[in-house]
């Protein structure tokens, strides 16, 4: 099983590098948004399994990121603010976040706090029966056990492997090129050559094959990047 993928959204640099910091020496694999407009592309464009949400940022406020992440995400939110007053807290849960730390906090507590809310958030999917599952011909995709089977057999799949198969899969009519991959998968600090995402594809392509998928479920866009093709 791969990292539990966690978005971090403070406008702050700063913030952000030491929240990073705290949550990949915890284990999670981390992506950052430096304001609101941006963490909802993200989390439109990939799934997560939790994420880290300031307050106090000058675009959209973190109540308004929270409200309109409601909207097409379940995805567990924790809100840190400096204010620590009883009215914001009542407020973040009435919008929809699950839980709010106040500012400055212990990274134990921070962690553990996610660790939580991704158990119960997950506890609840399946107590609910609302596994979620991605449905392809010959092939399908559990996203928060991050499991893939074809013809009812698992698929033995890297964590970089599984996520981009996930991203094209859950957005399968967009087209992605490697630096938007990059980008998506490895973050914006990514050093590396860029090929590696044409590596990681063709394993895909290998494994899946191997396991007697009848079809290539990667296709790709001449001069552009990769898409999700449907058997």
């Amino acid at each position: 099983m791969g990292k539990d993928r966690v978005l971090i959204v403070d406008d702050e640099w700063n913030m952000r590098n030491l929240l990073r910091i705290y949550l990949e020496q915890a284990g999670f694999g981390v992506r950052e948004a430096a304001s609101g407009s941006e963490a909802l592309d993200l989390l439109r464009a990939g799934a997560f399994d939790a994420v880290v949400l300031d307050v106090m940022m000058p675009d959209m406020d973190g109540w308004q990121v929270c409200e309109e992440l409601r909207g097409f995400s379940m995805a567990p939110v924790l809100m840190l603010s400096a204010r620590s007053d009883t009215k914001d807290i009542v407020k973040g849960m009435k919008i929809g976040a699950d839980d709010y730390l106040p500012k400055p906090f212990q990274p134990e507590e921070l962690t553990e706090r996610l660790r939580a809310l991704i158990r119960r958030s997950r506890q609840a999917r399946l107590q609910a029966g609302h596994v979620r599952k991605l449905d392809m011909p010959g092939l399908t995709i559990y996203p928060e056990g991050r499991e893939v089977l074809v013809e009812h057999t698992p698929l033995d799949l890297t964590q970089k492997e599984f996520d981009i198969l996930l991203l094209l899969a859950e957005n399968e009519h967009r087209v992605y090129s490697r630096d938007m991959l990059i980008e998506n998968i490895w973050g914006n600090d990514y050093a590396g050559d860029y090929r590696v995402v044409d590596t990681h594809v063709k394993n895909i392509r290998e494994k899946v094959q191997r396991a007697g998928l009848s079809y290539t479920p990667i296709q790709t866009v001449w001069g552009v990047g990769y898409r999700w093709h449907r058997g």
